[in-house]
């Protein structure tokens, strides 16, 4: 259905391949098509200092690498922890996020066994 292209960049005015792939991706998503080529591309997201929001794509001119694990990103630094107390056995525990009243909140080993 798509064919391969070529665009120029907004930044550095080169010439890159916008692949029938990259396309059925960017439209599956409602994308419009890239202004700039993936080397401008990472450069800007390295001077924004984040990974542009892309922590599971791959690939030719992706972004992030994945999620990691242990509460801990790279990018980001370490993540916040808040304390709890587990819904099912009672253990304190910490999790990601700001527990509120009326919703249960399970310790690693409960959650688990949900």
């Amino acid at each position: 259905m798509y064919t391969d292209r070529t665009l120029t960049c907004a930044d550095c005015s080169q010439e890159f391949a916008f692949s029938s792939t990259e396309q059925a991706f960017y439209a599956d998503r409602g994308f419009t098509d890239p202004r700039r080529c993936p080397s401008c591309r990472a450069a800007r997201k390295n001077a924004r200092g984040d990974d542009g929001g892309s922590s599971y794509s791959s690939g030719g001119g992706g972004g992030g690498g994945g999620r990691s694990s242990g509460g801990y990103s790279s990018d980001r630094g370490p993540r916040e922890m808040h304390p709890a107390t587990c819904s099912s056995c009672g253990k304190p525990t910490q999790v990601p996020f700001k527990p509120t009243s009326g919703k249960p909140v399970y310790c690693s080993d409960c959650f688990r066994q949900r």
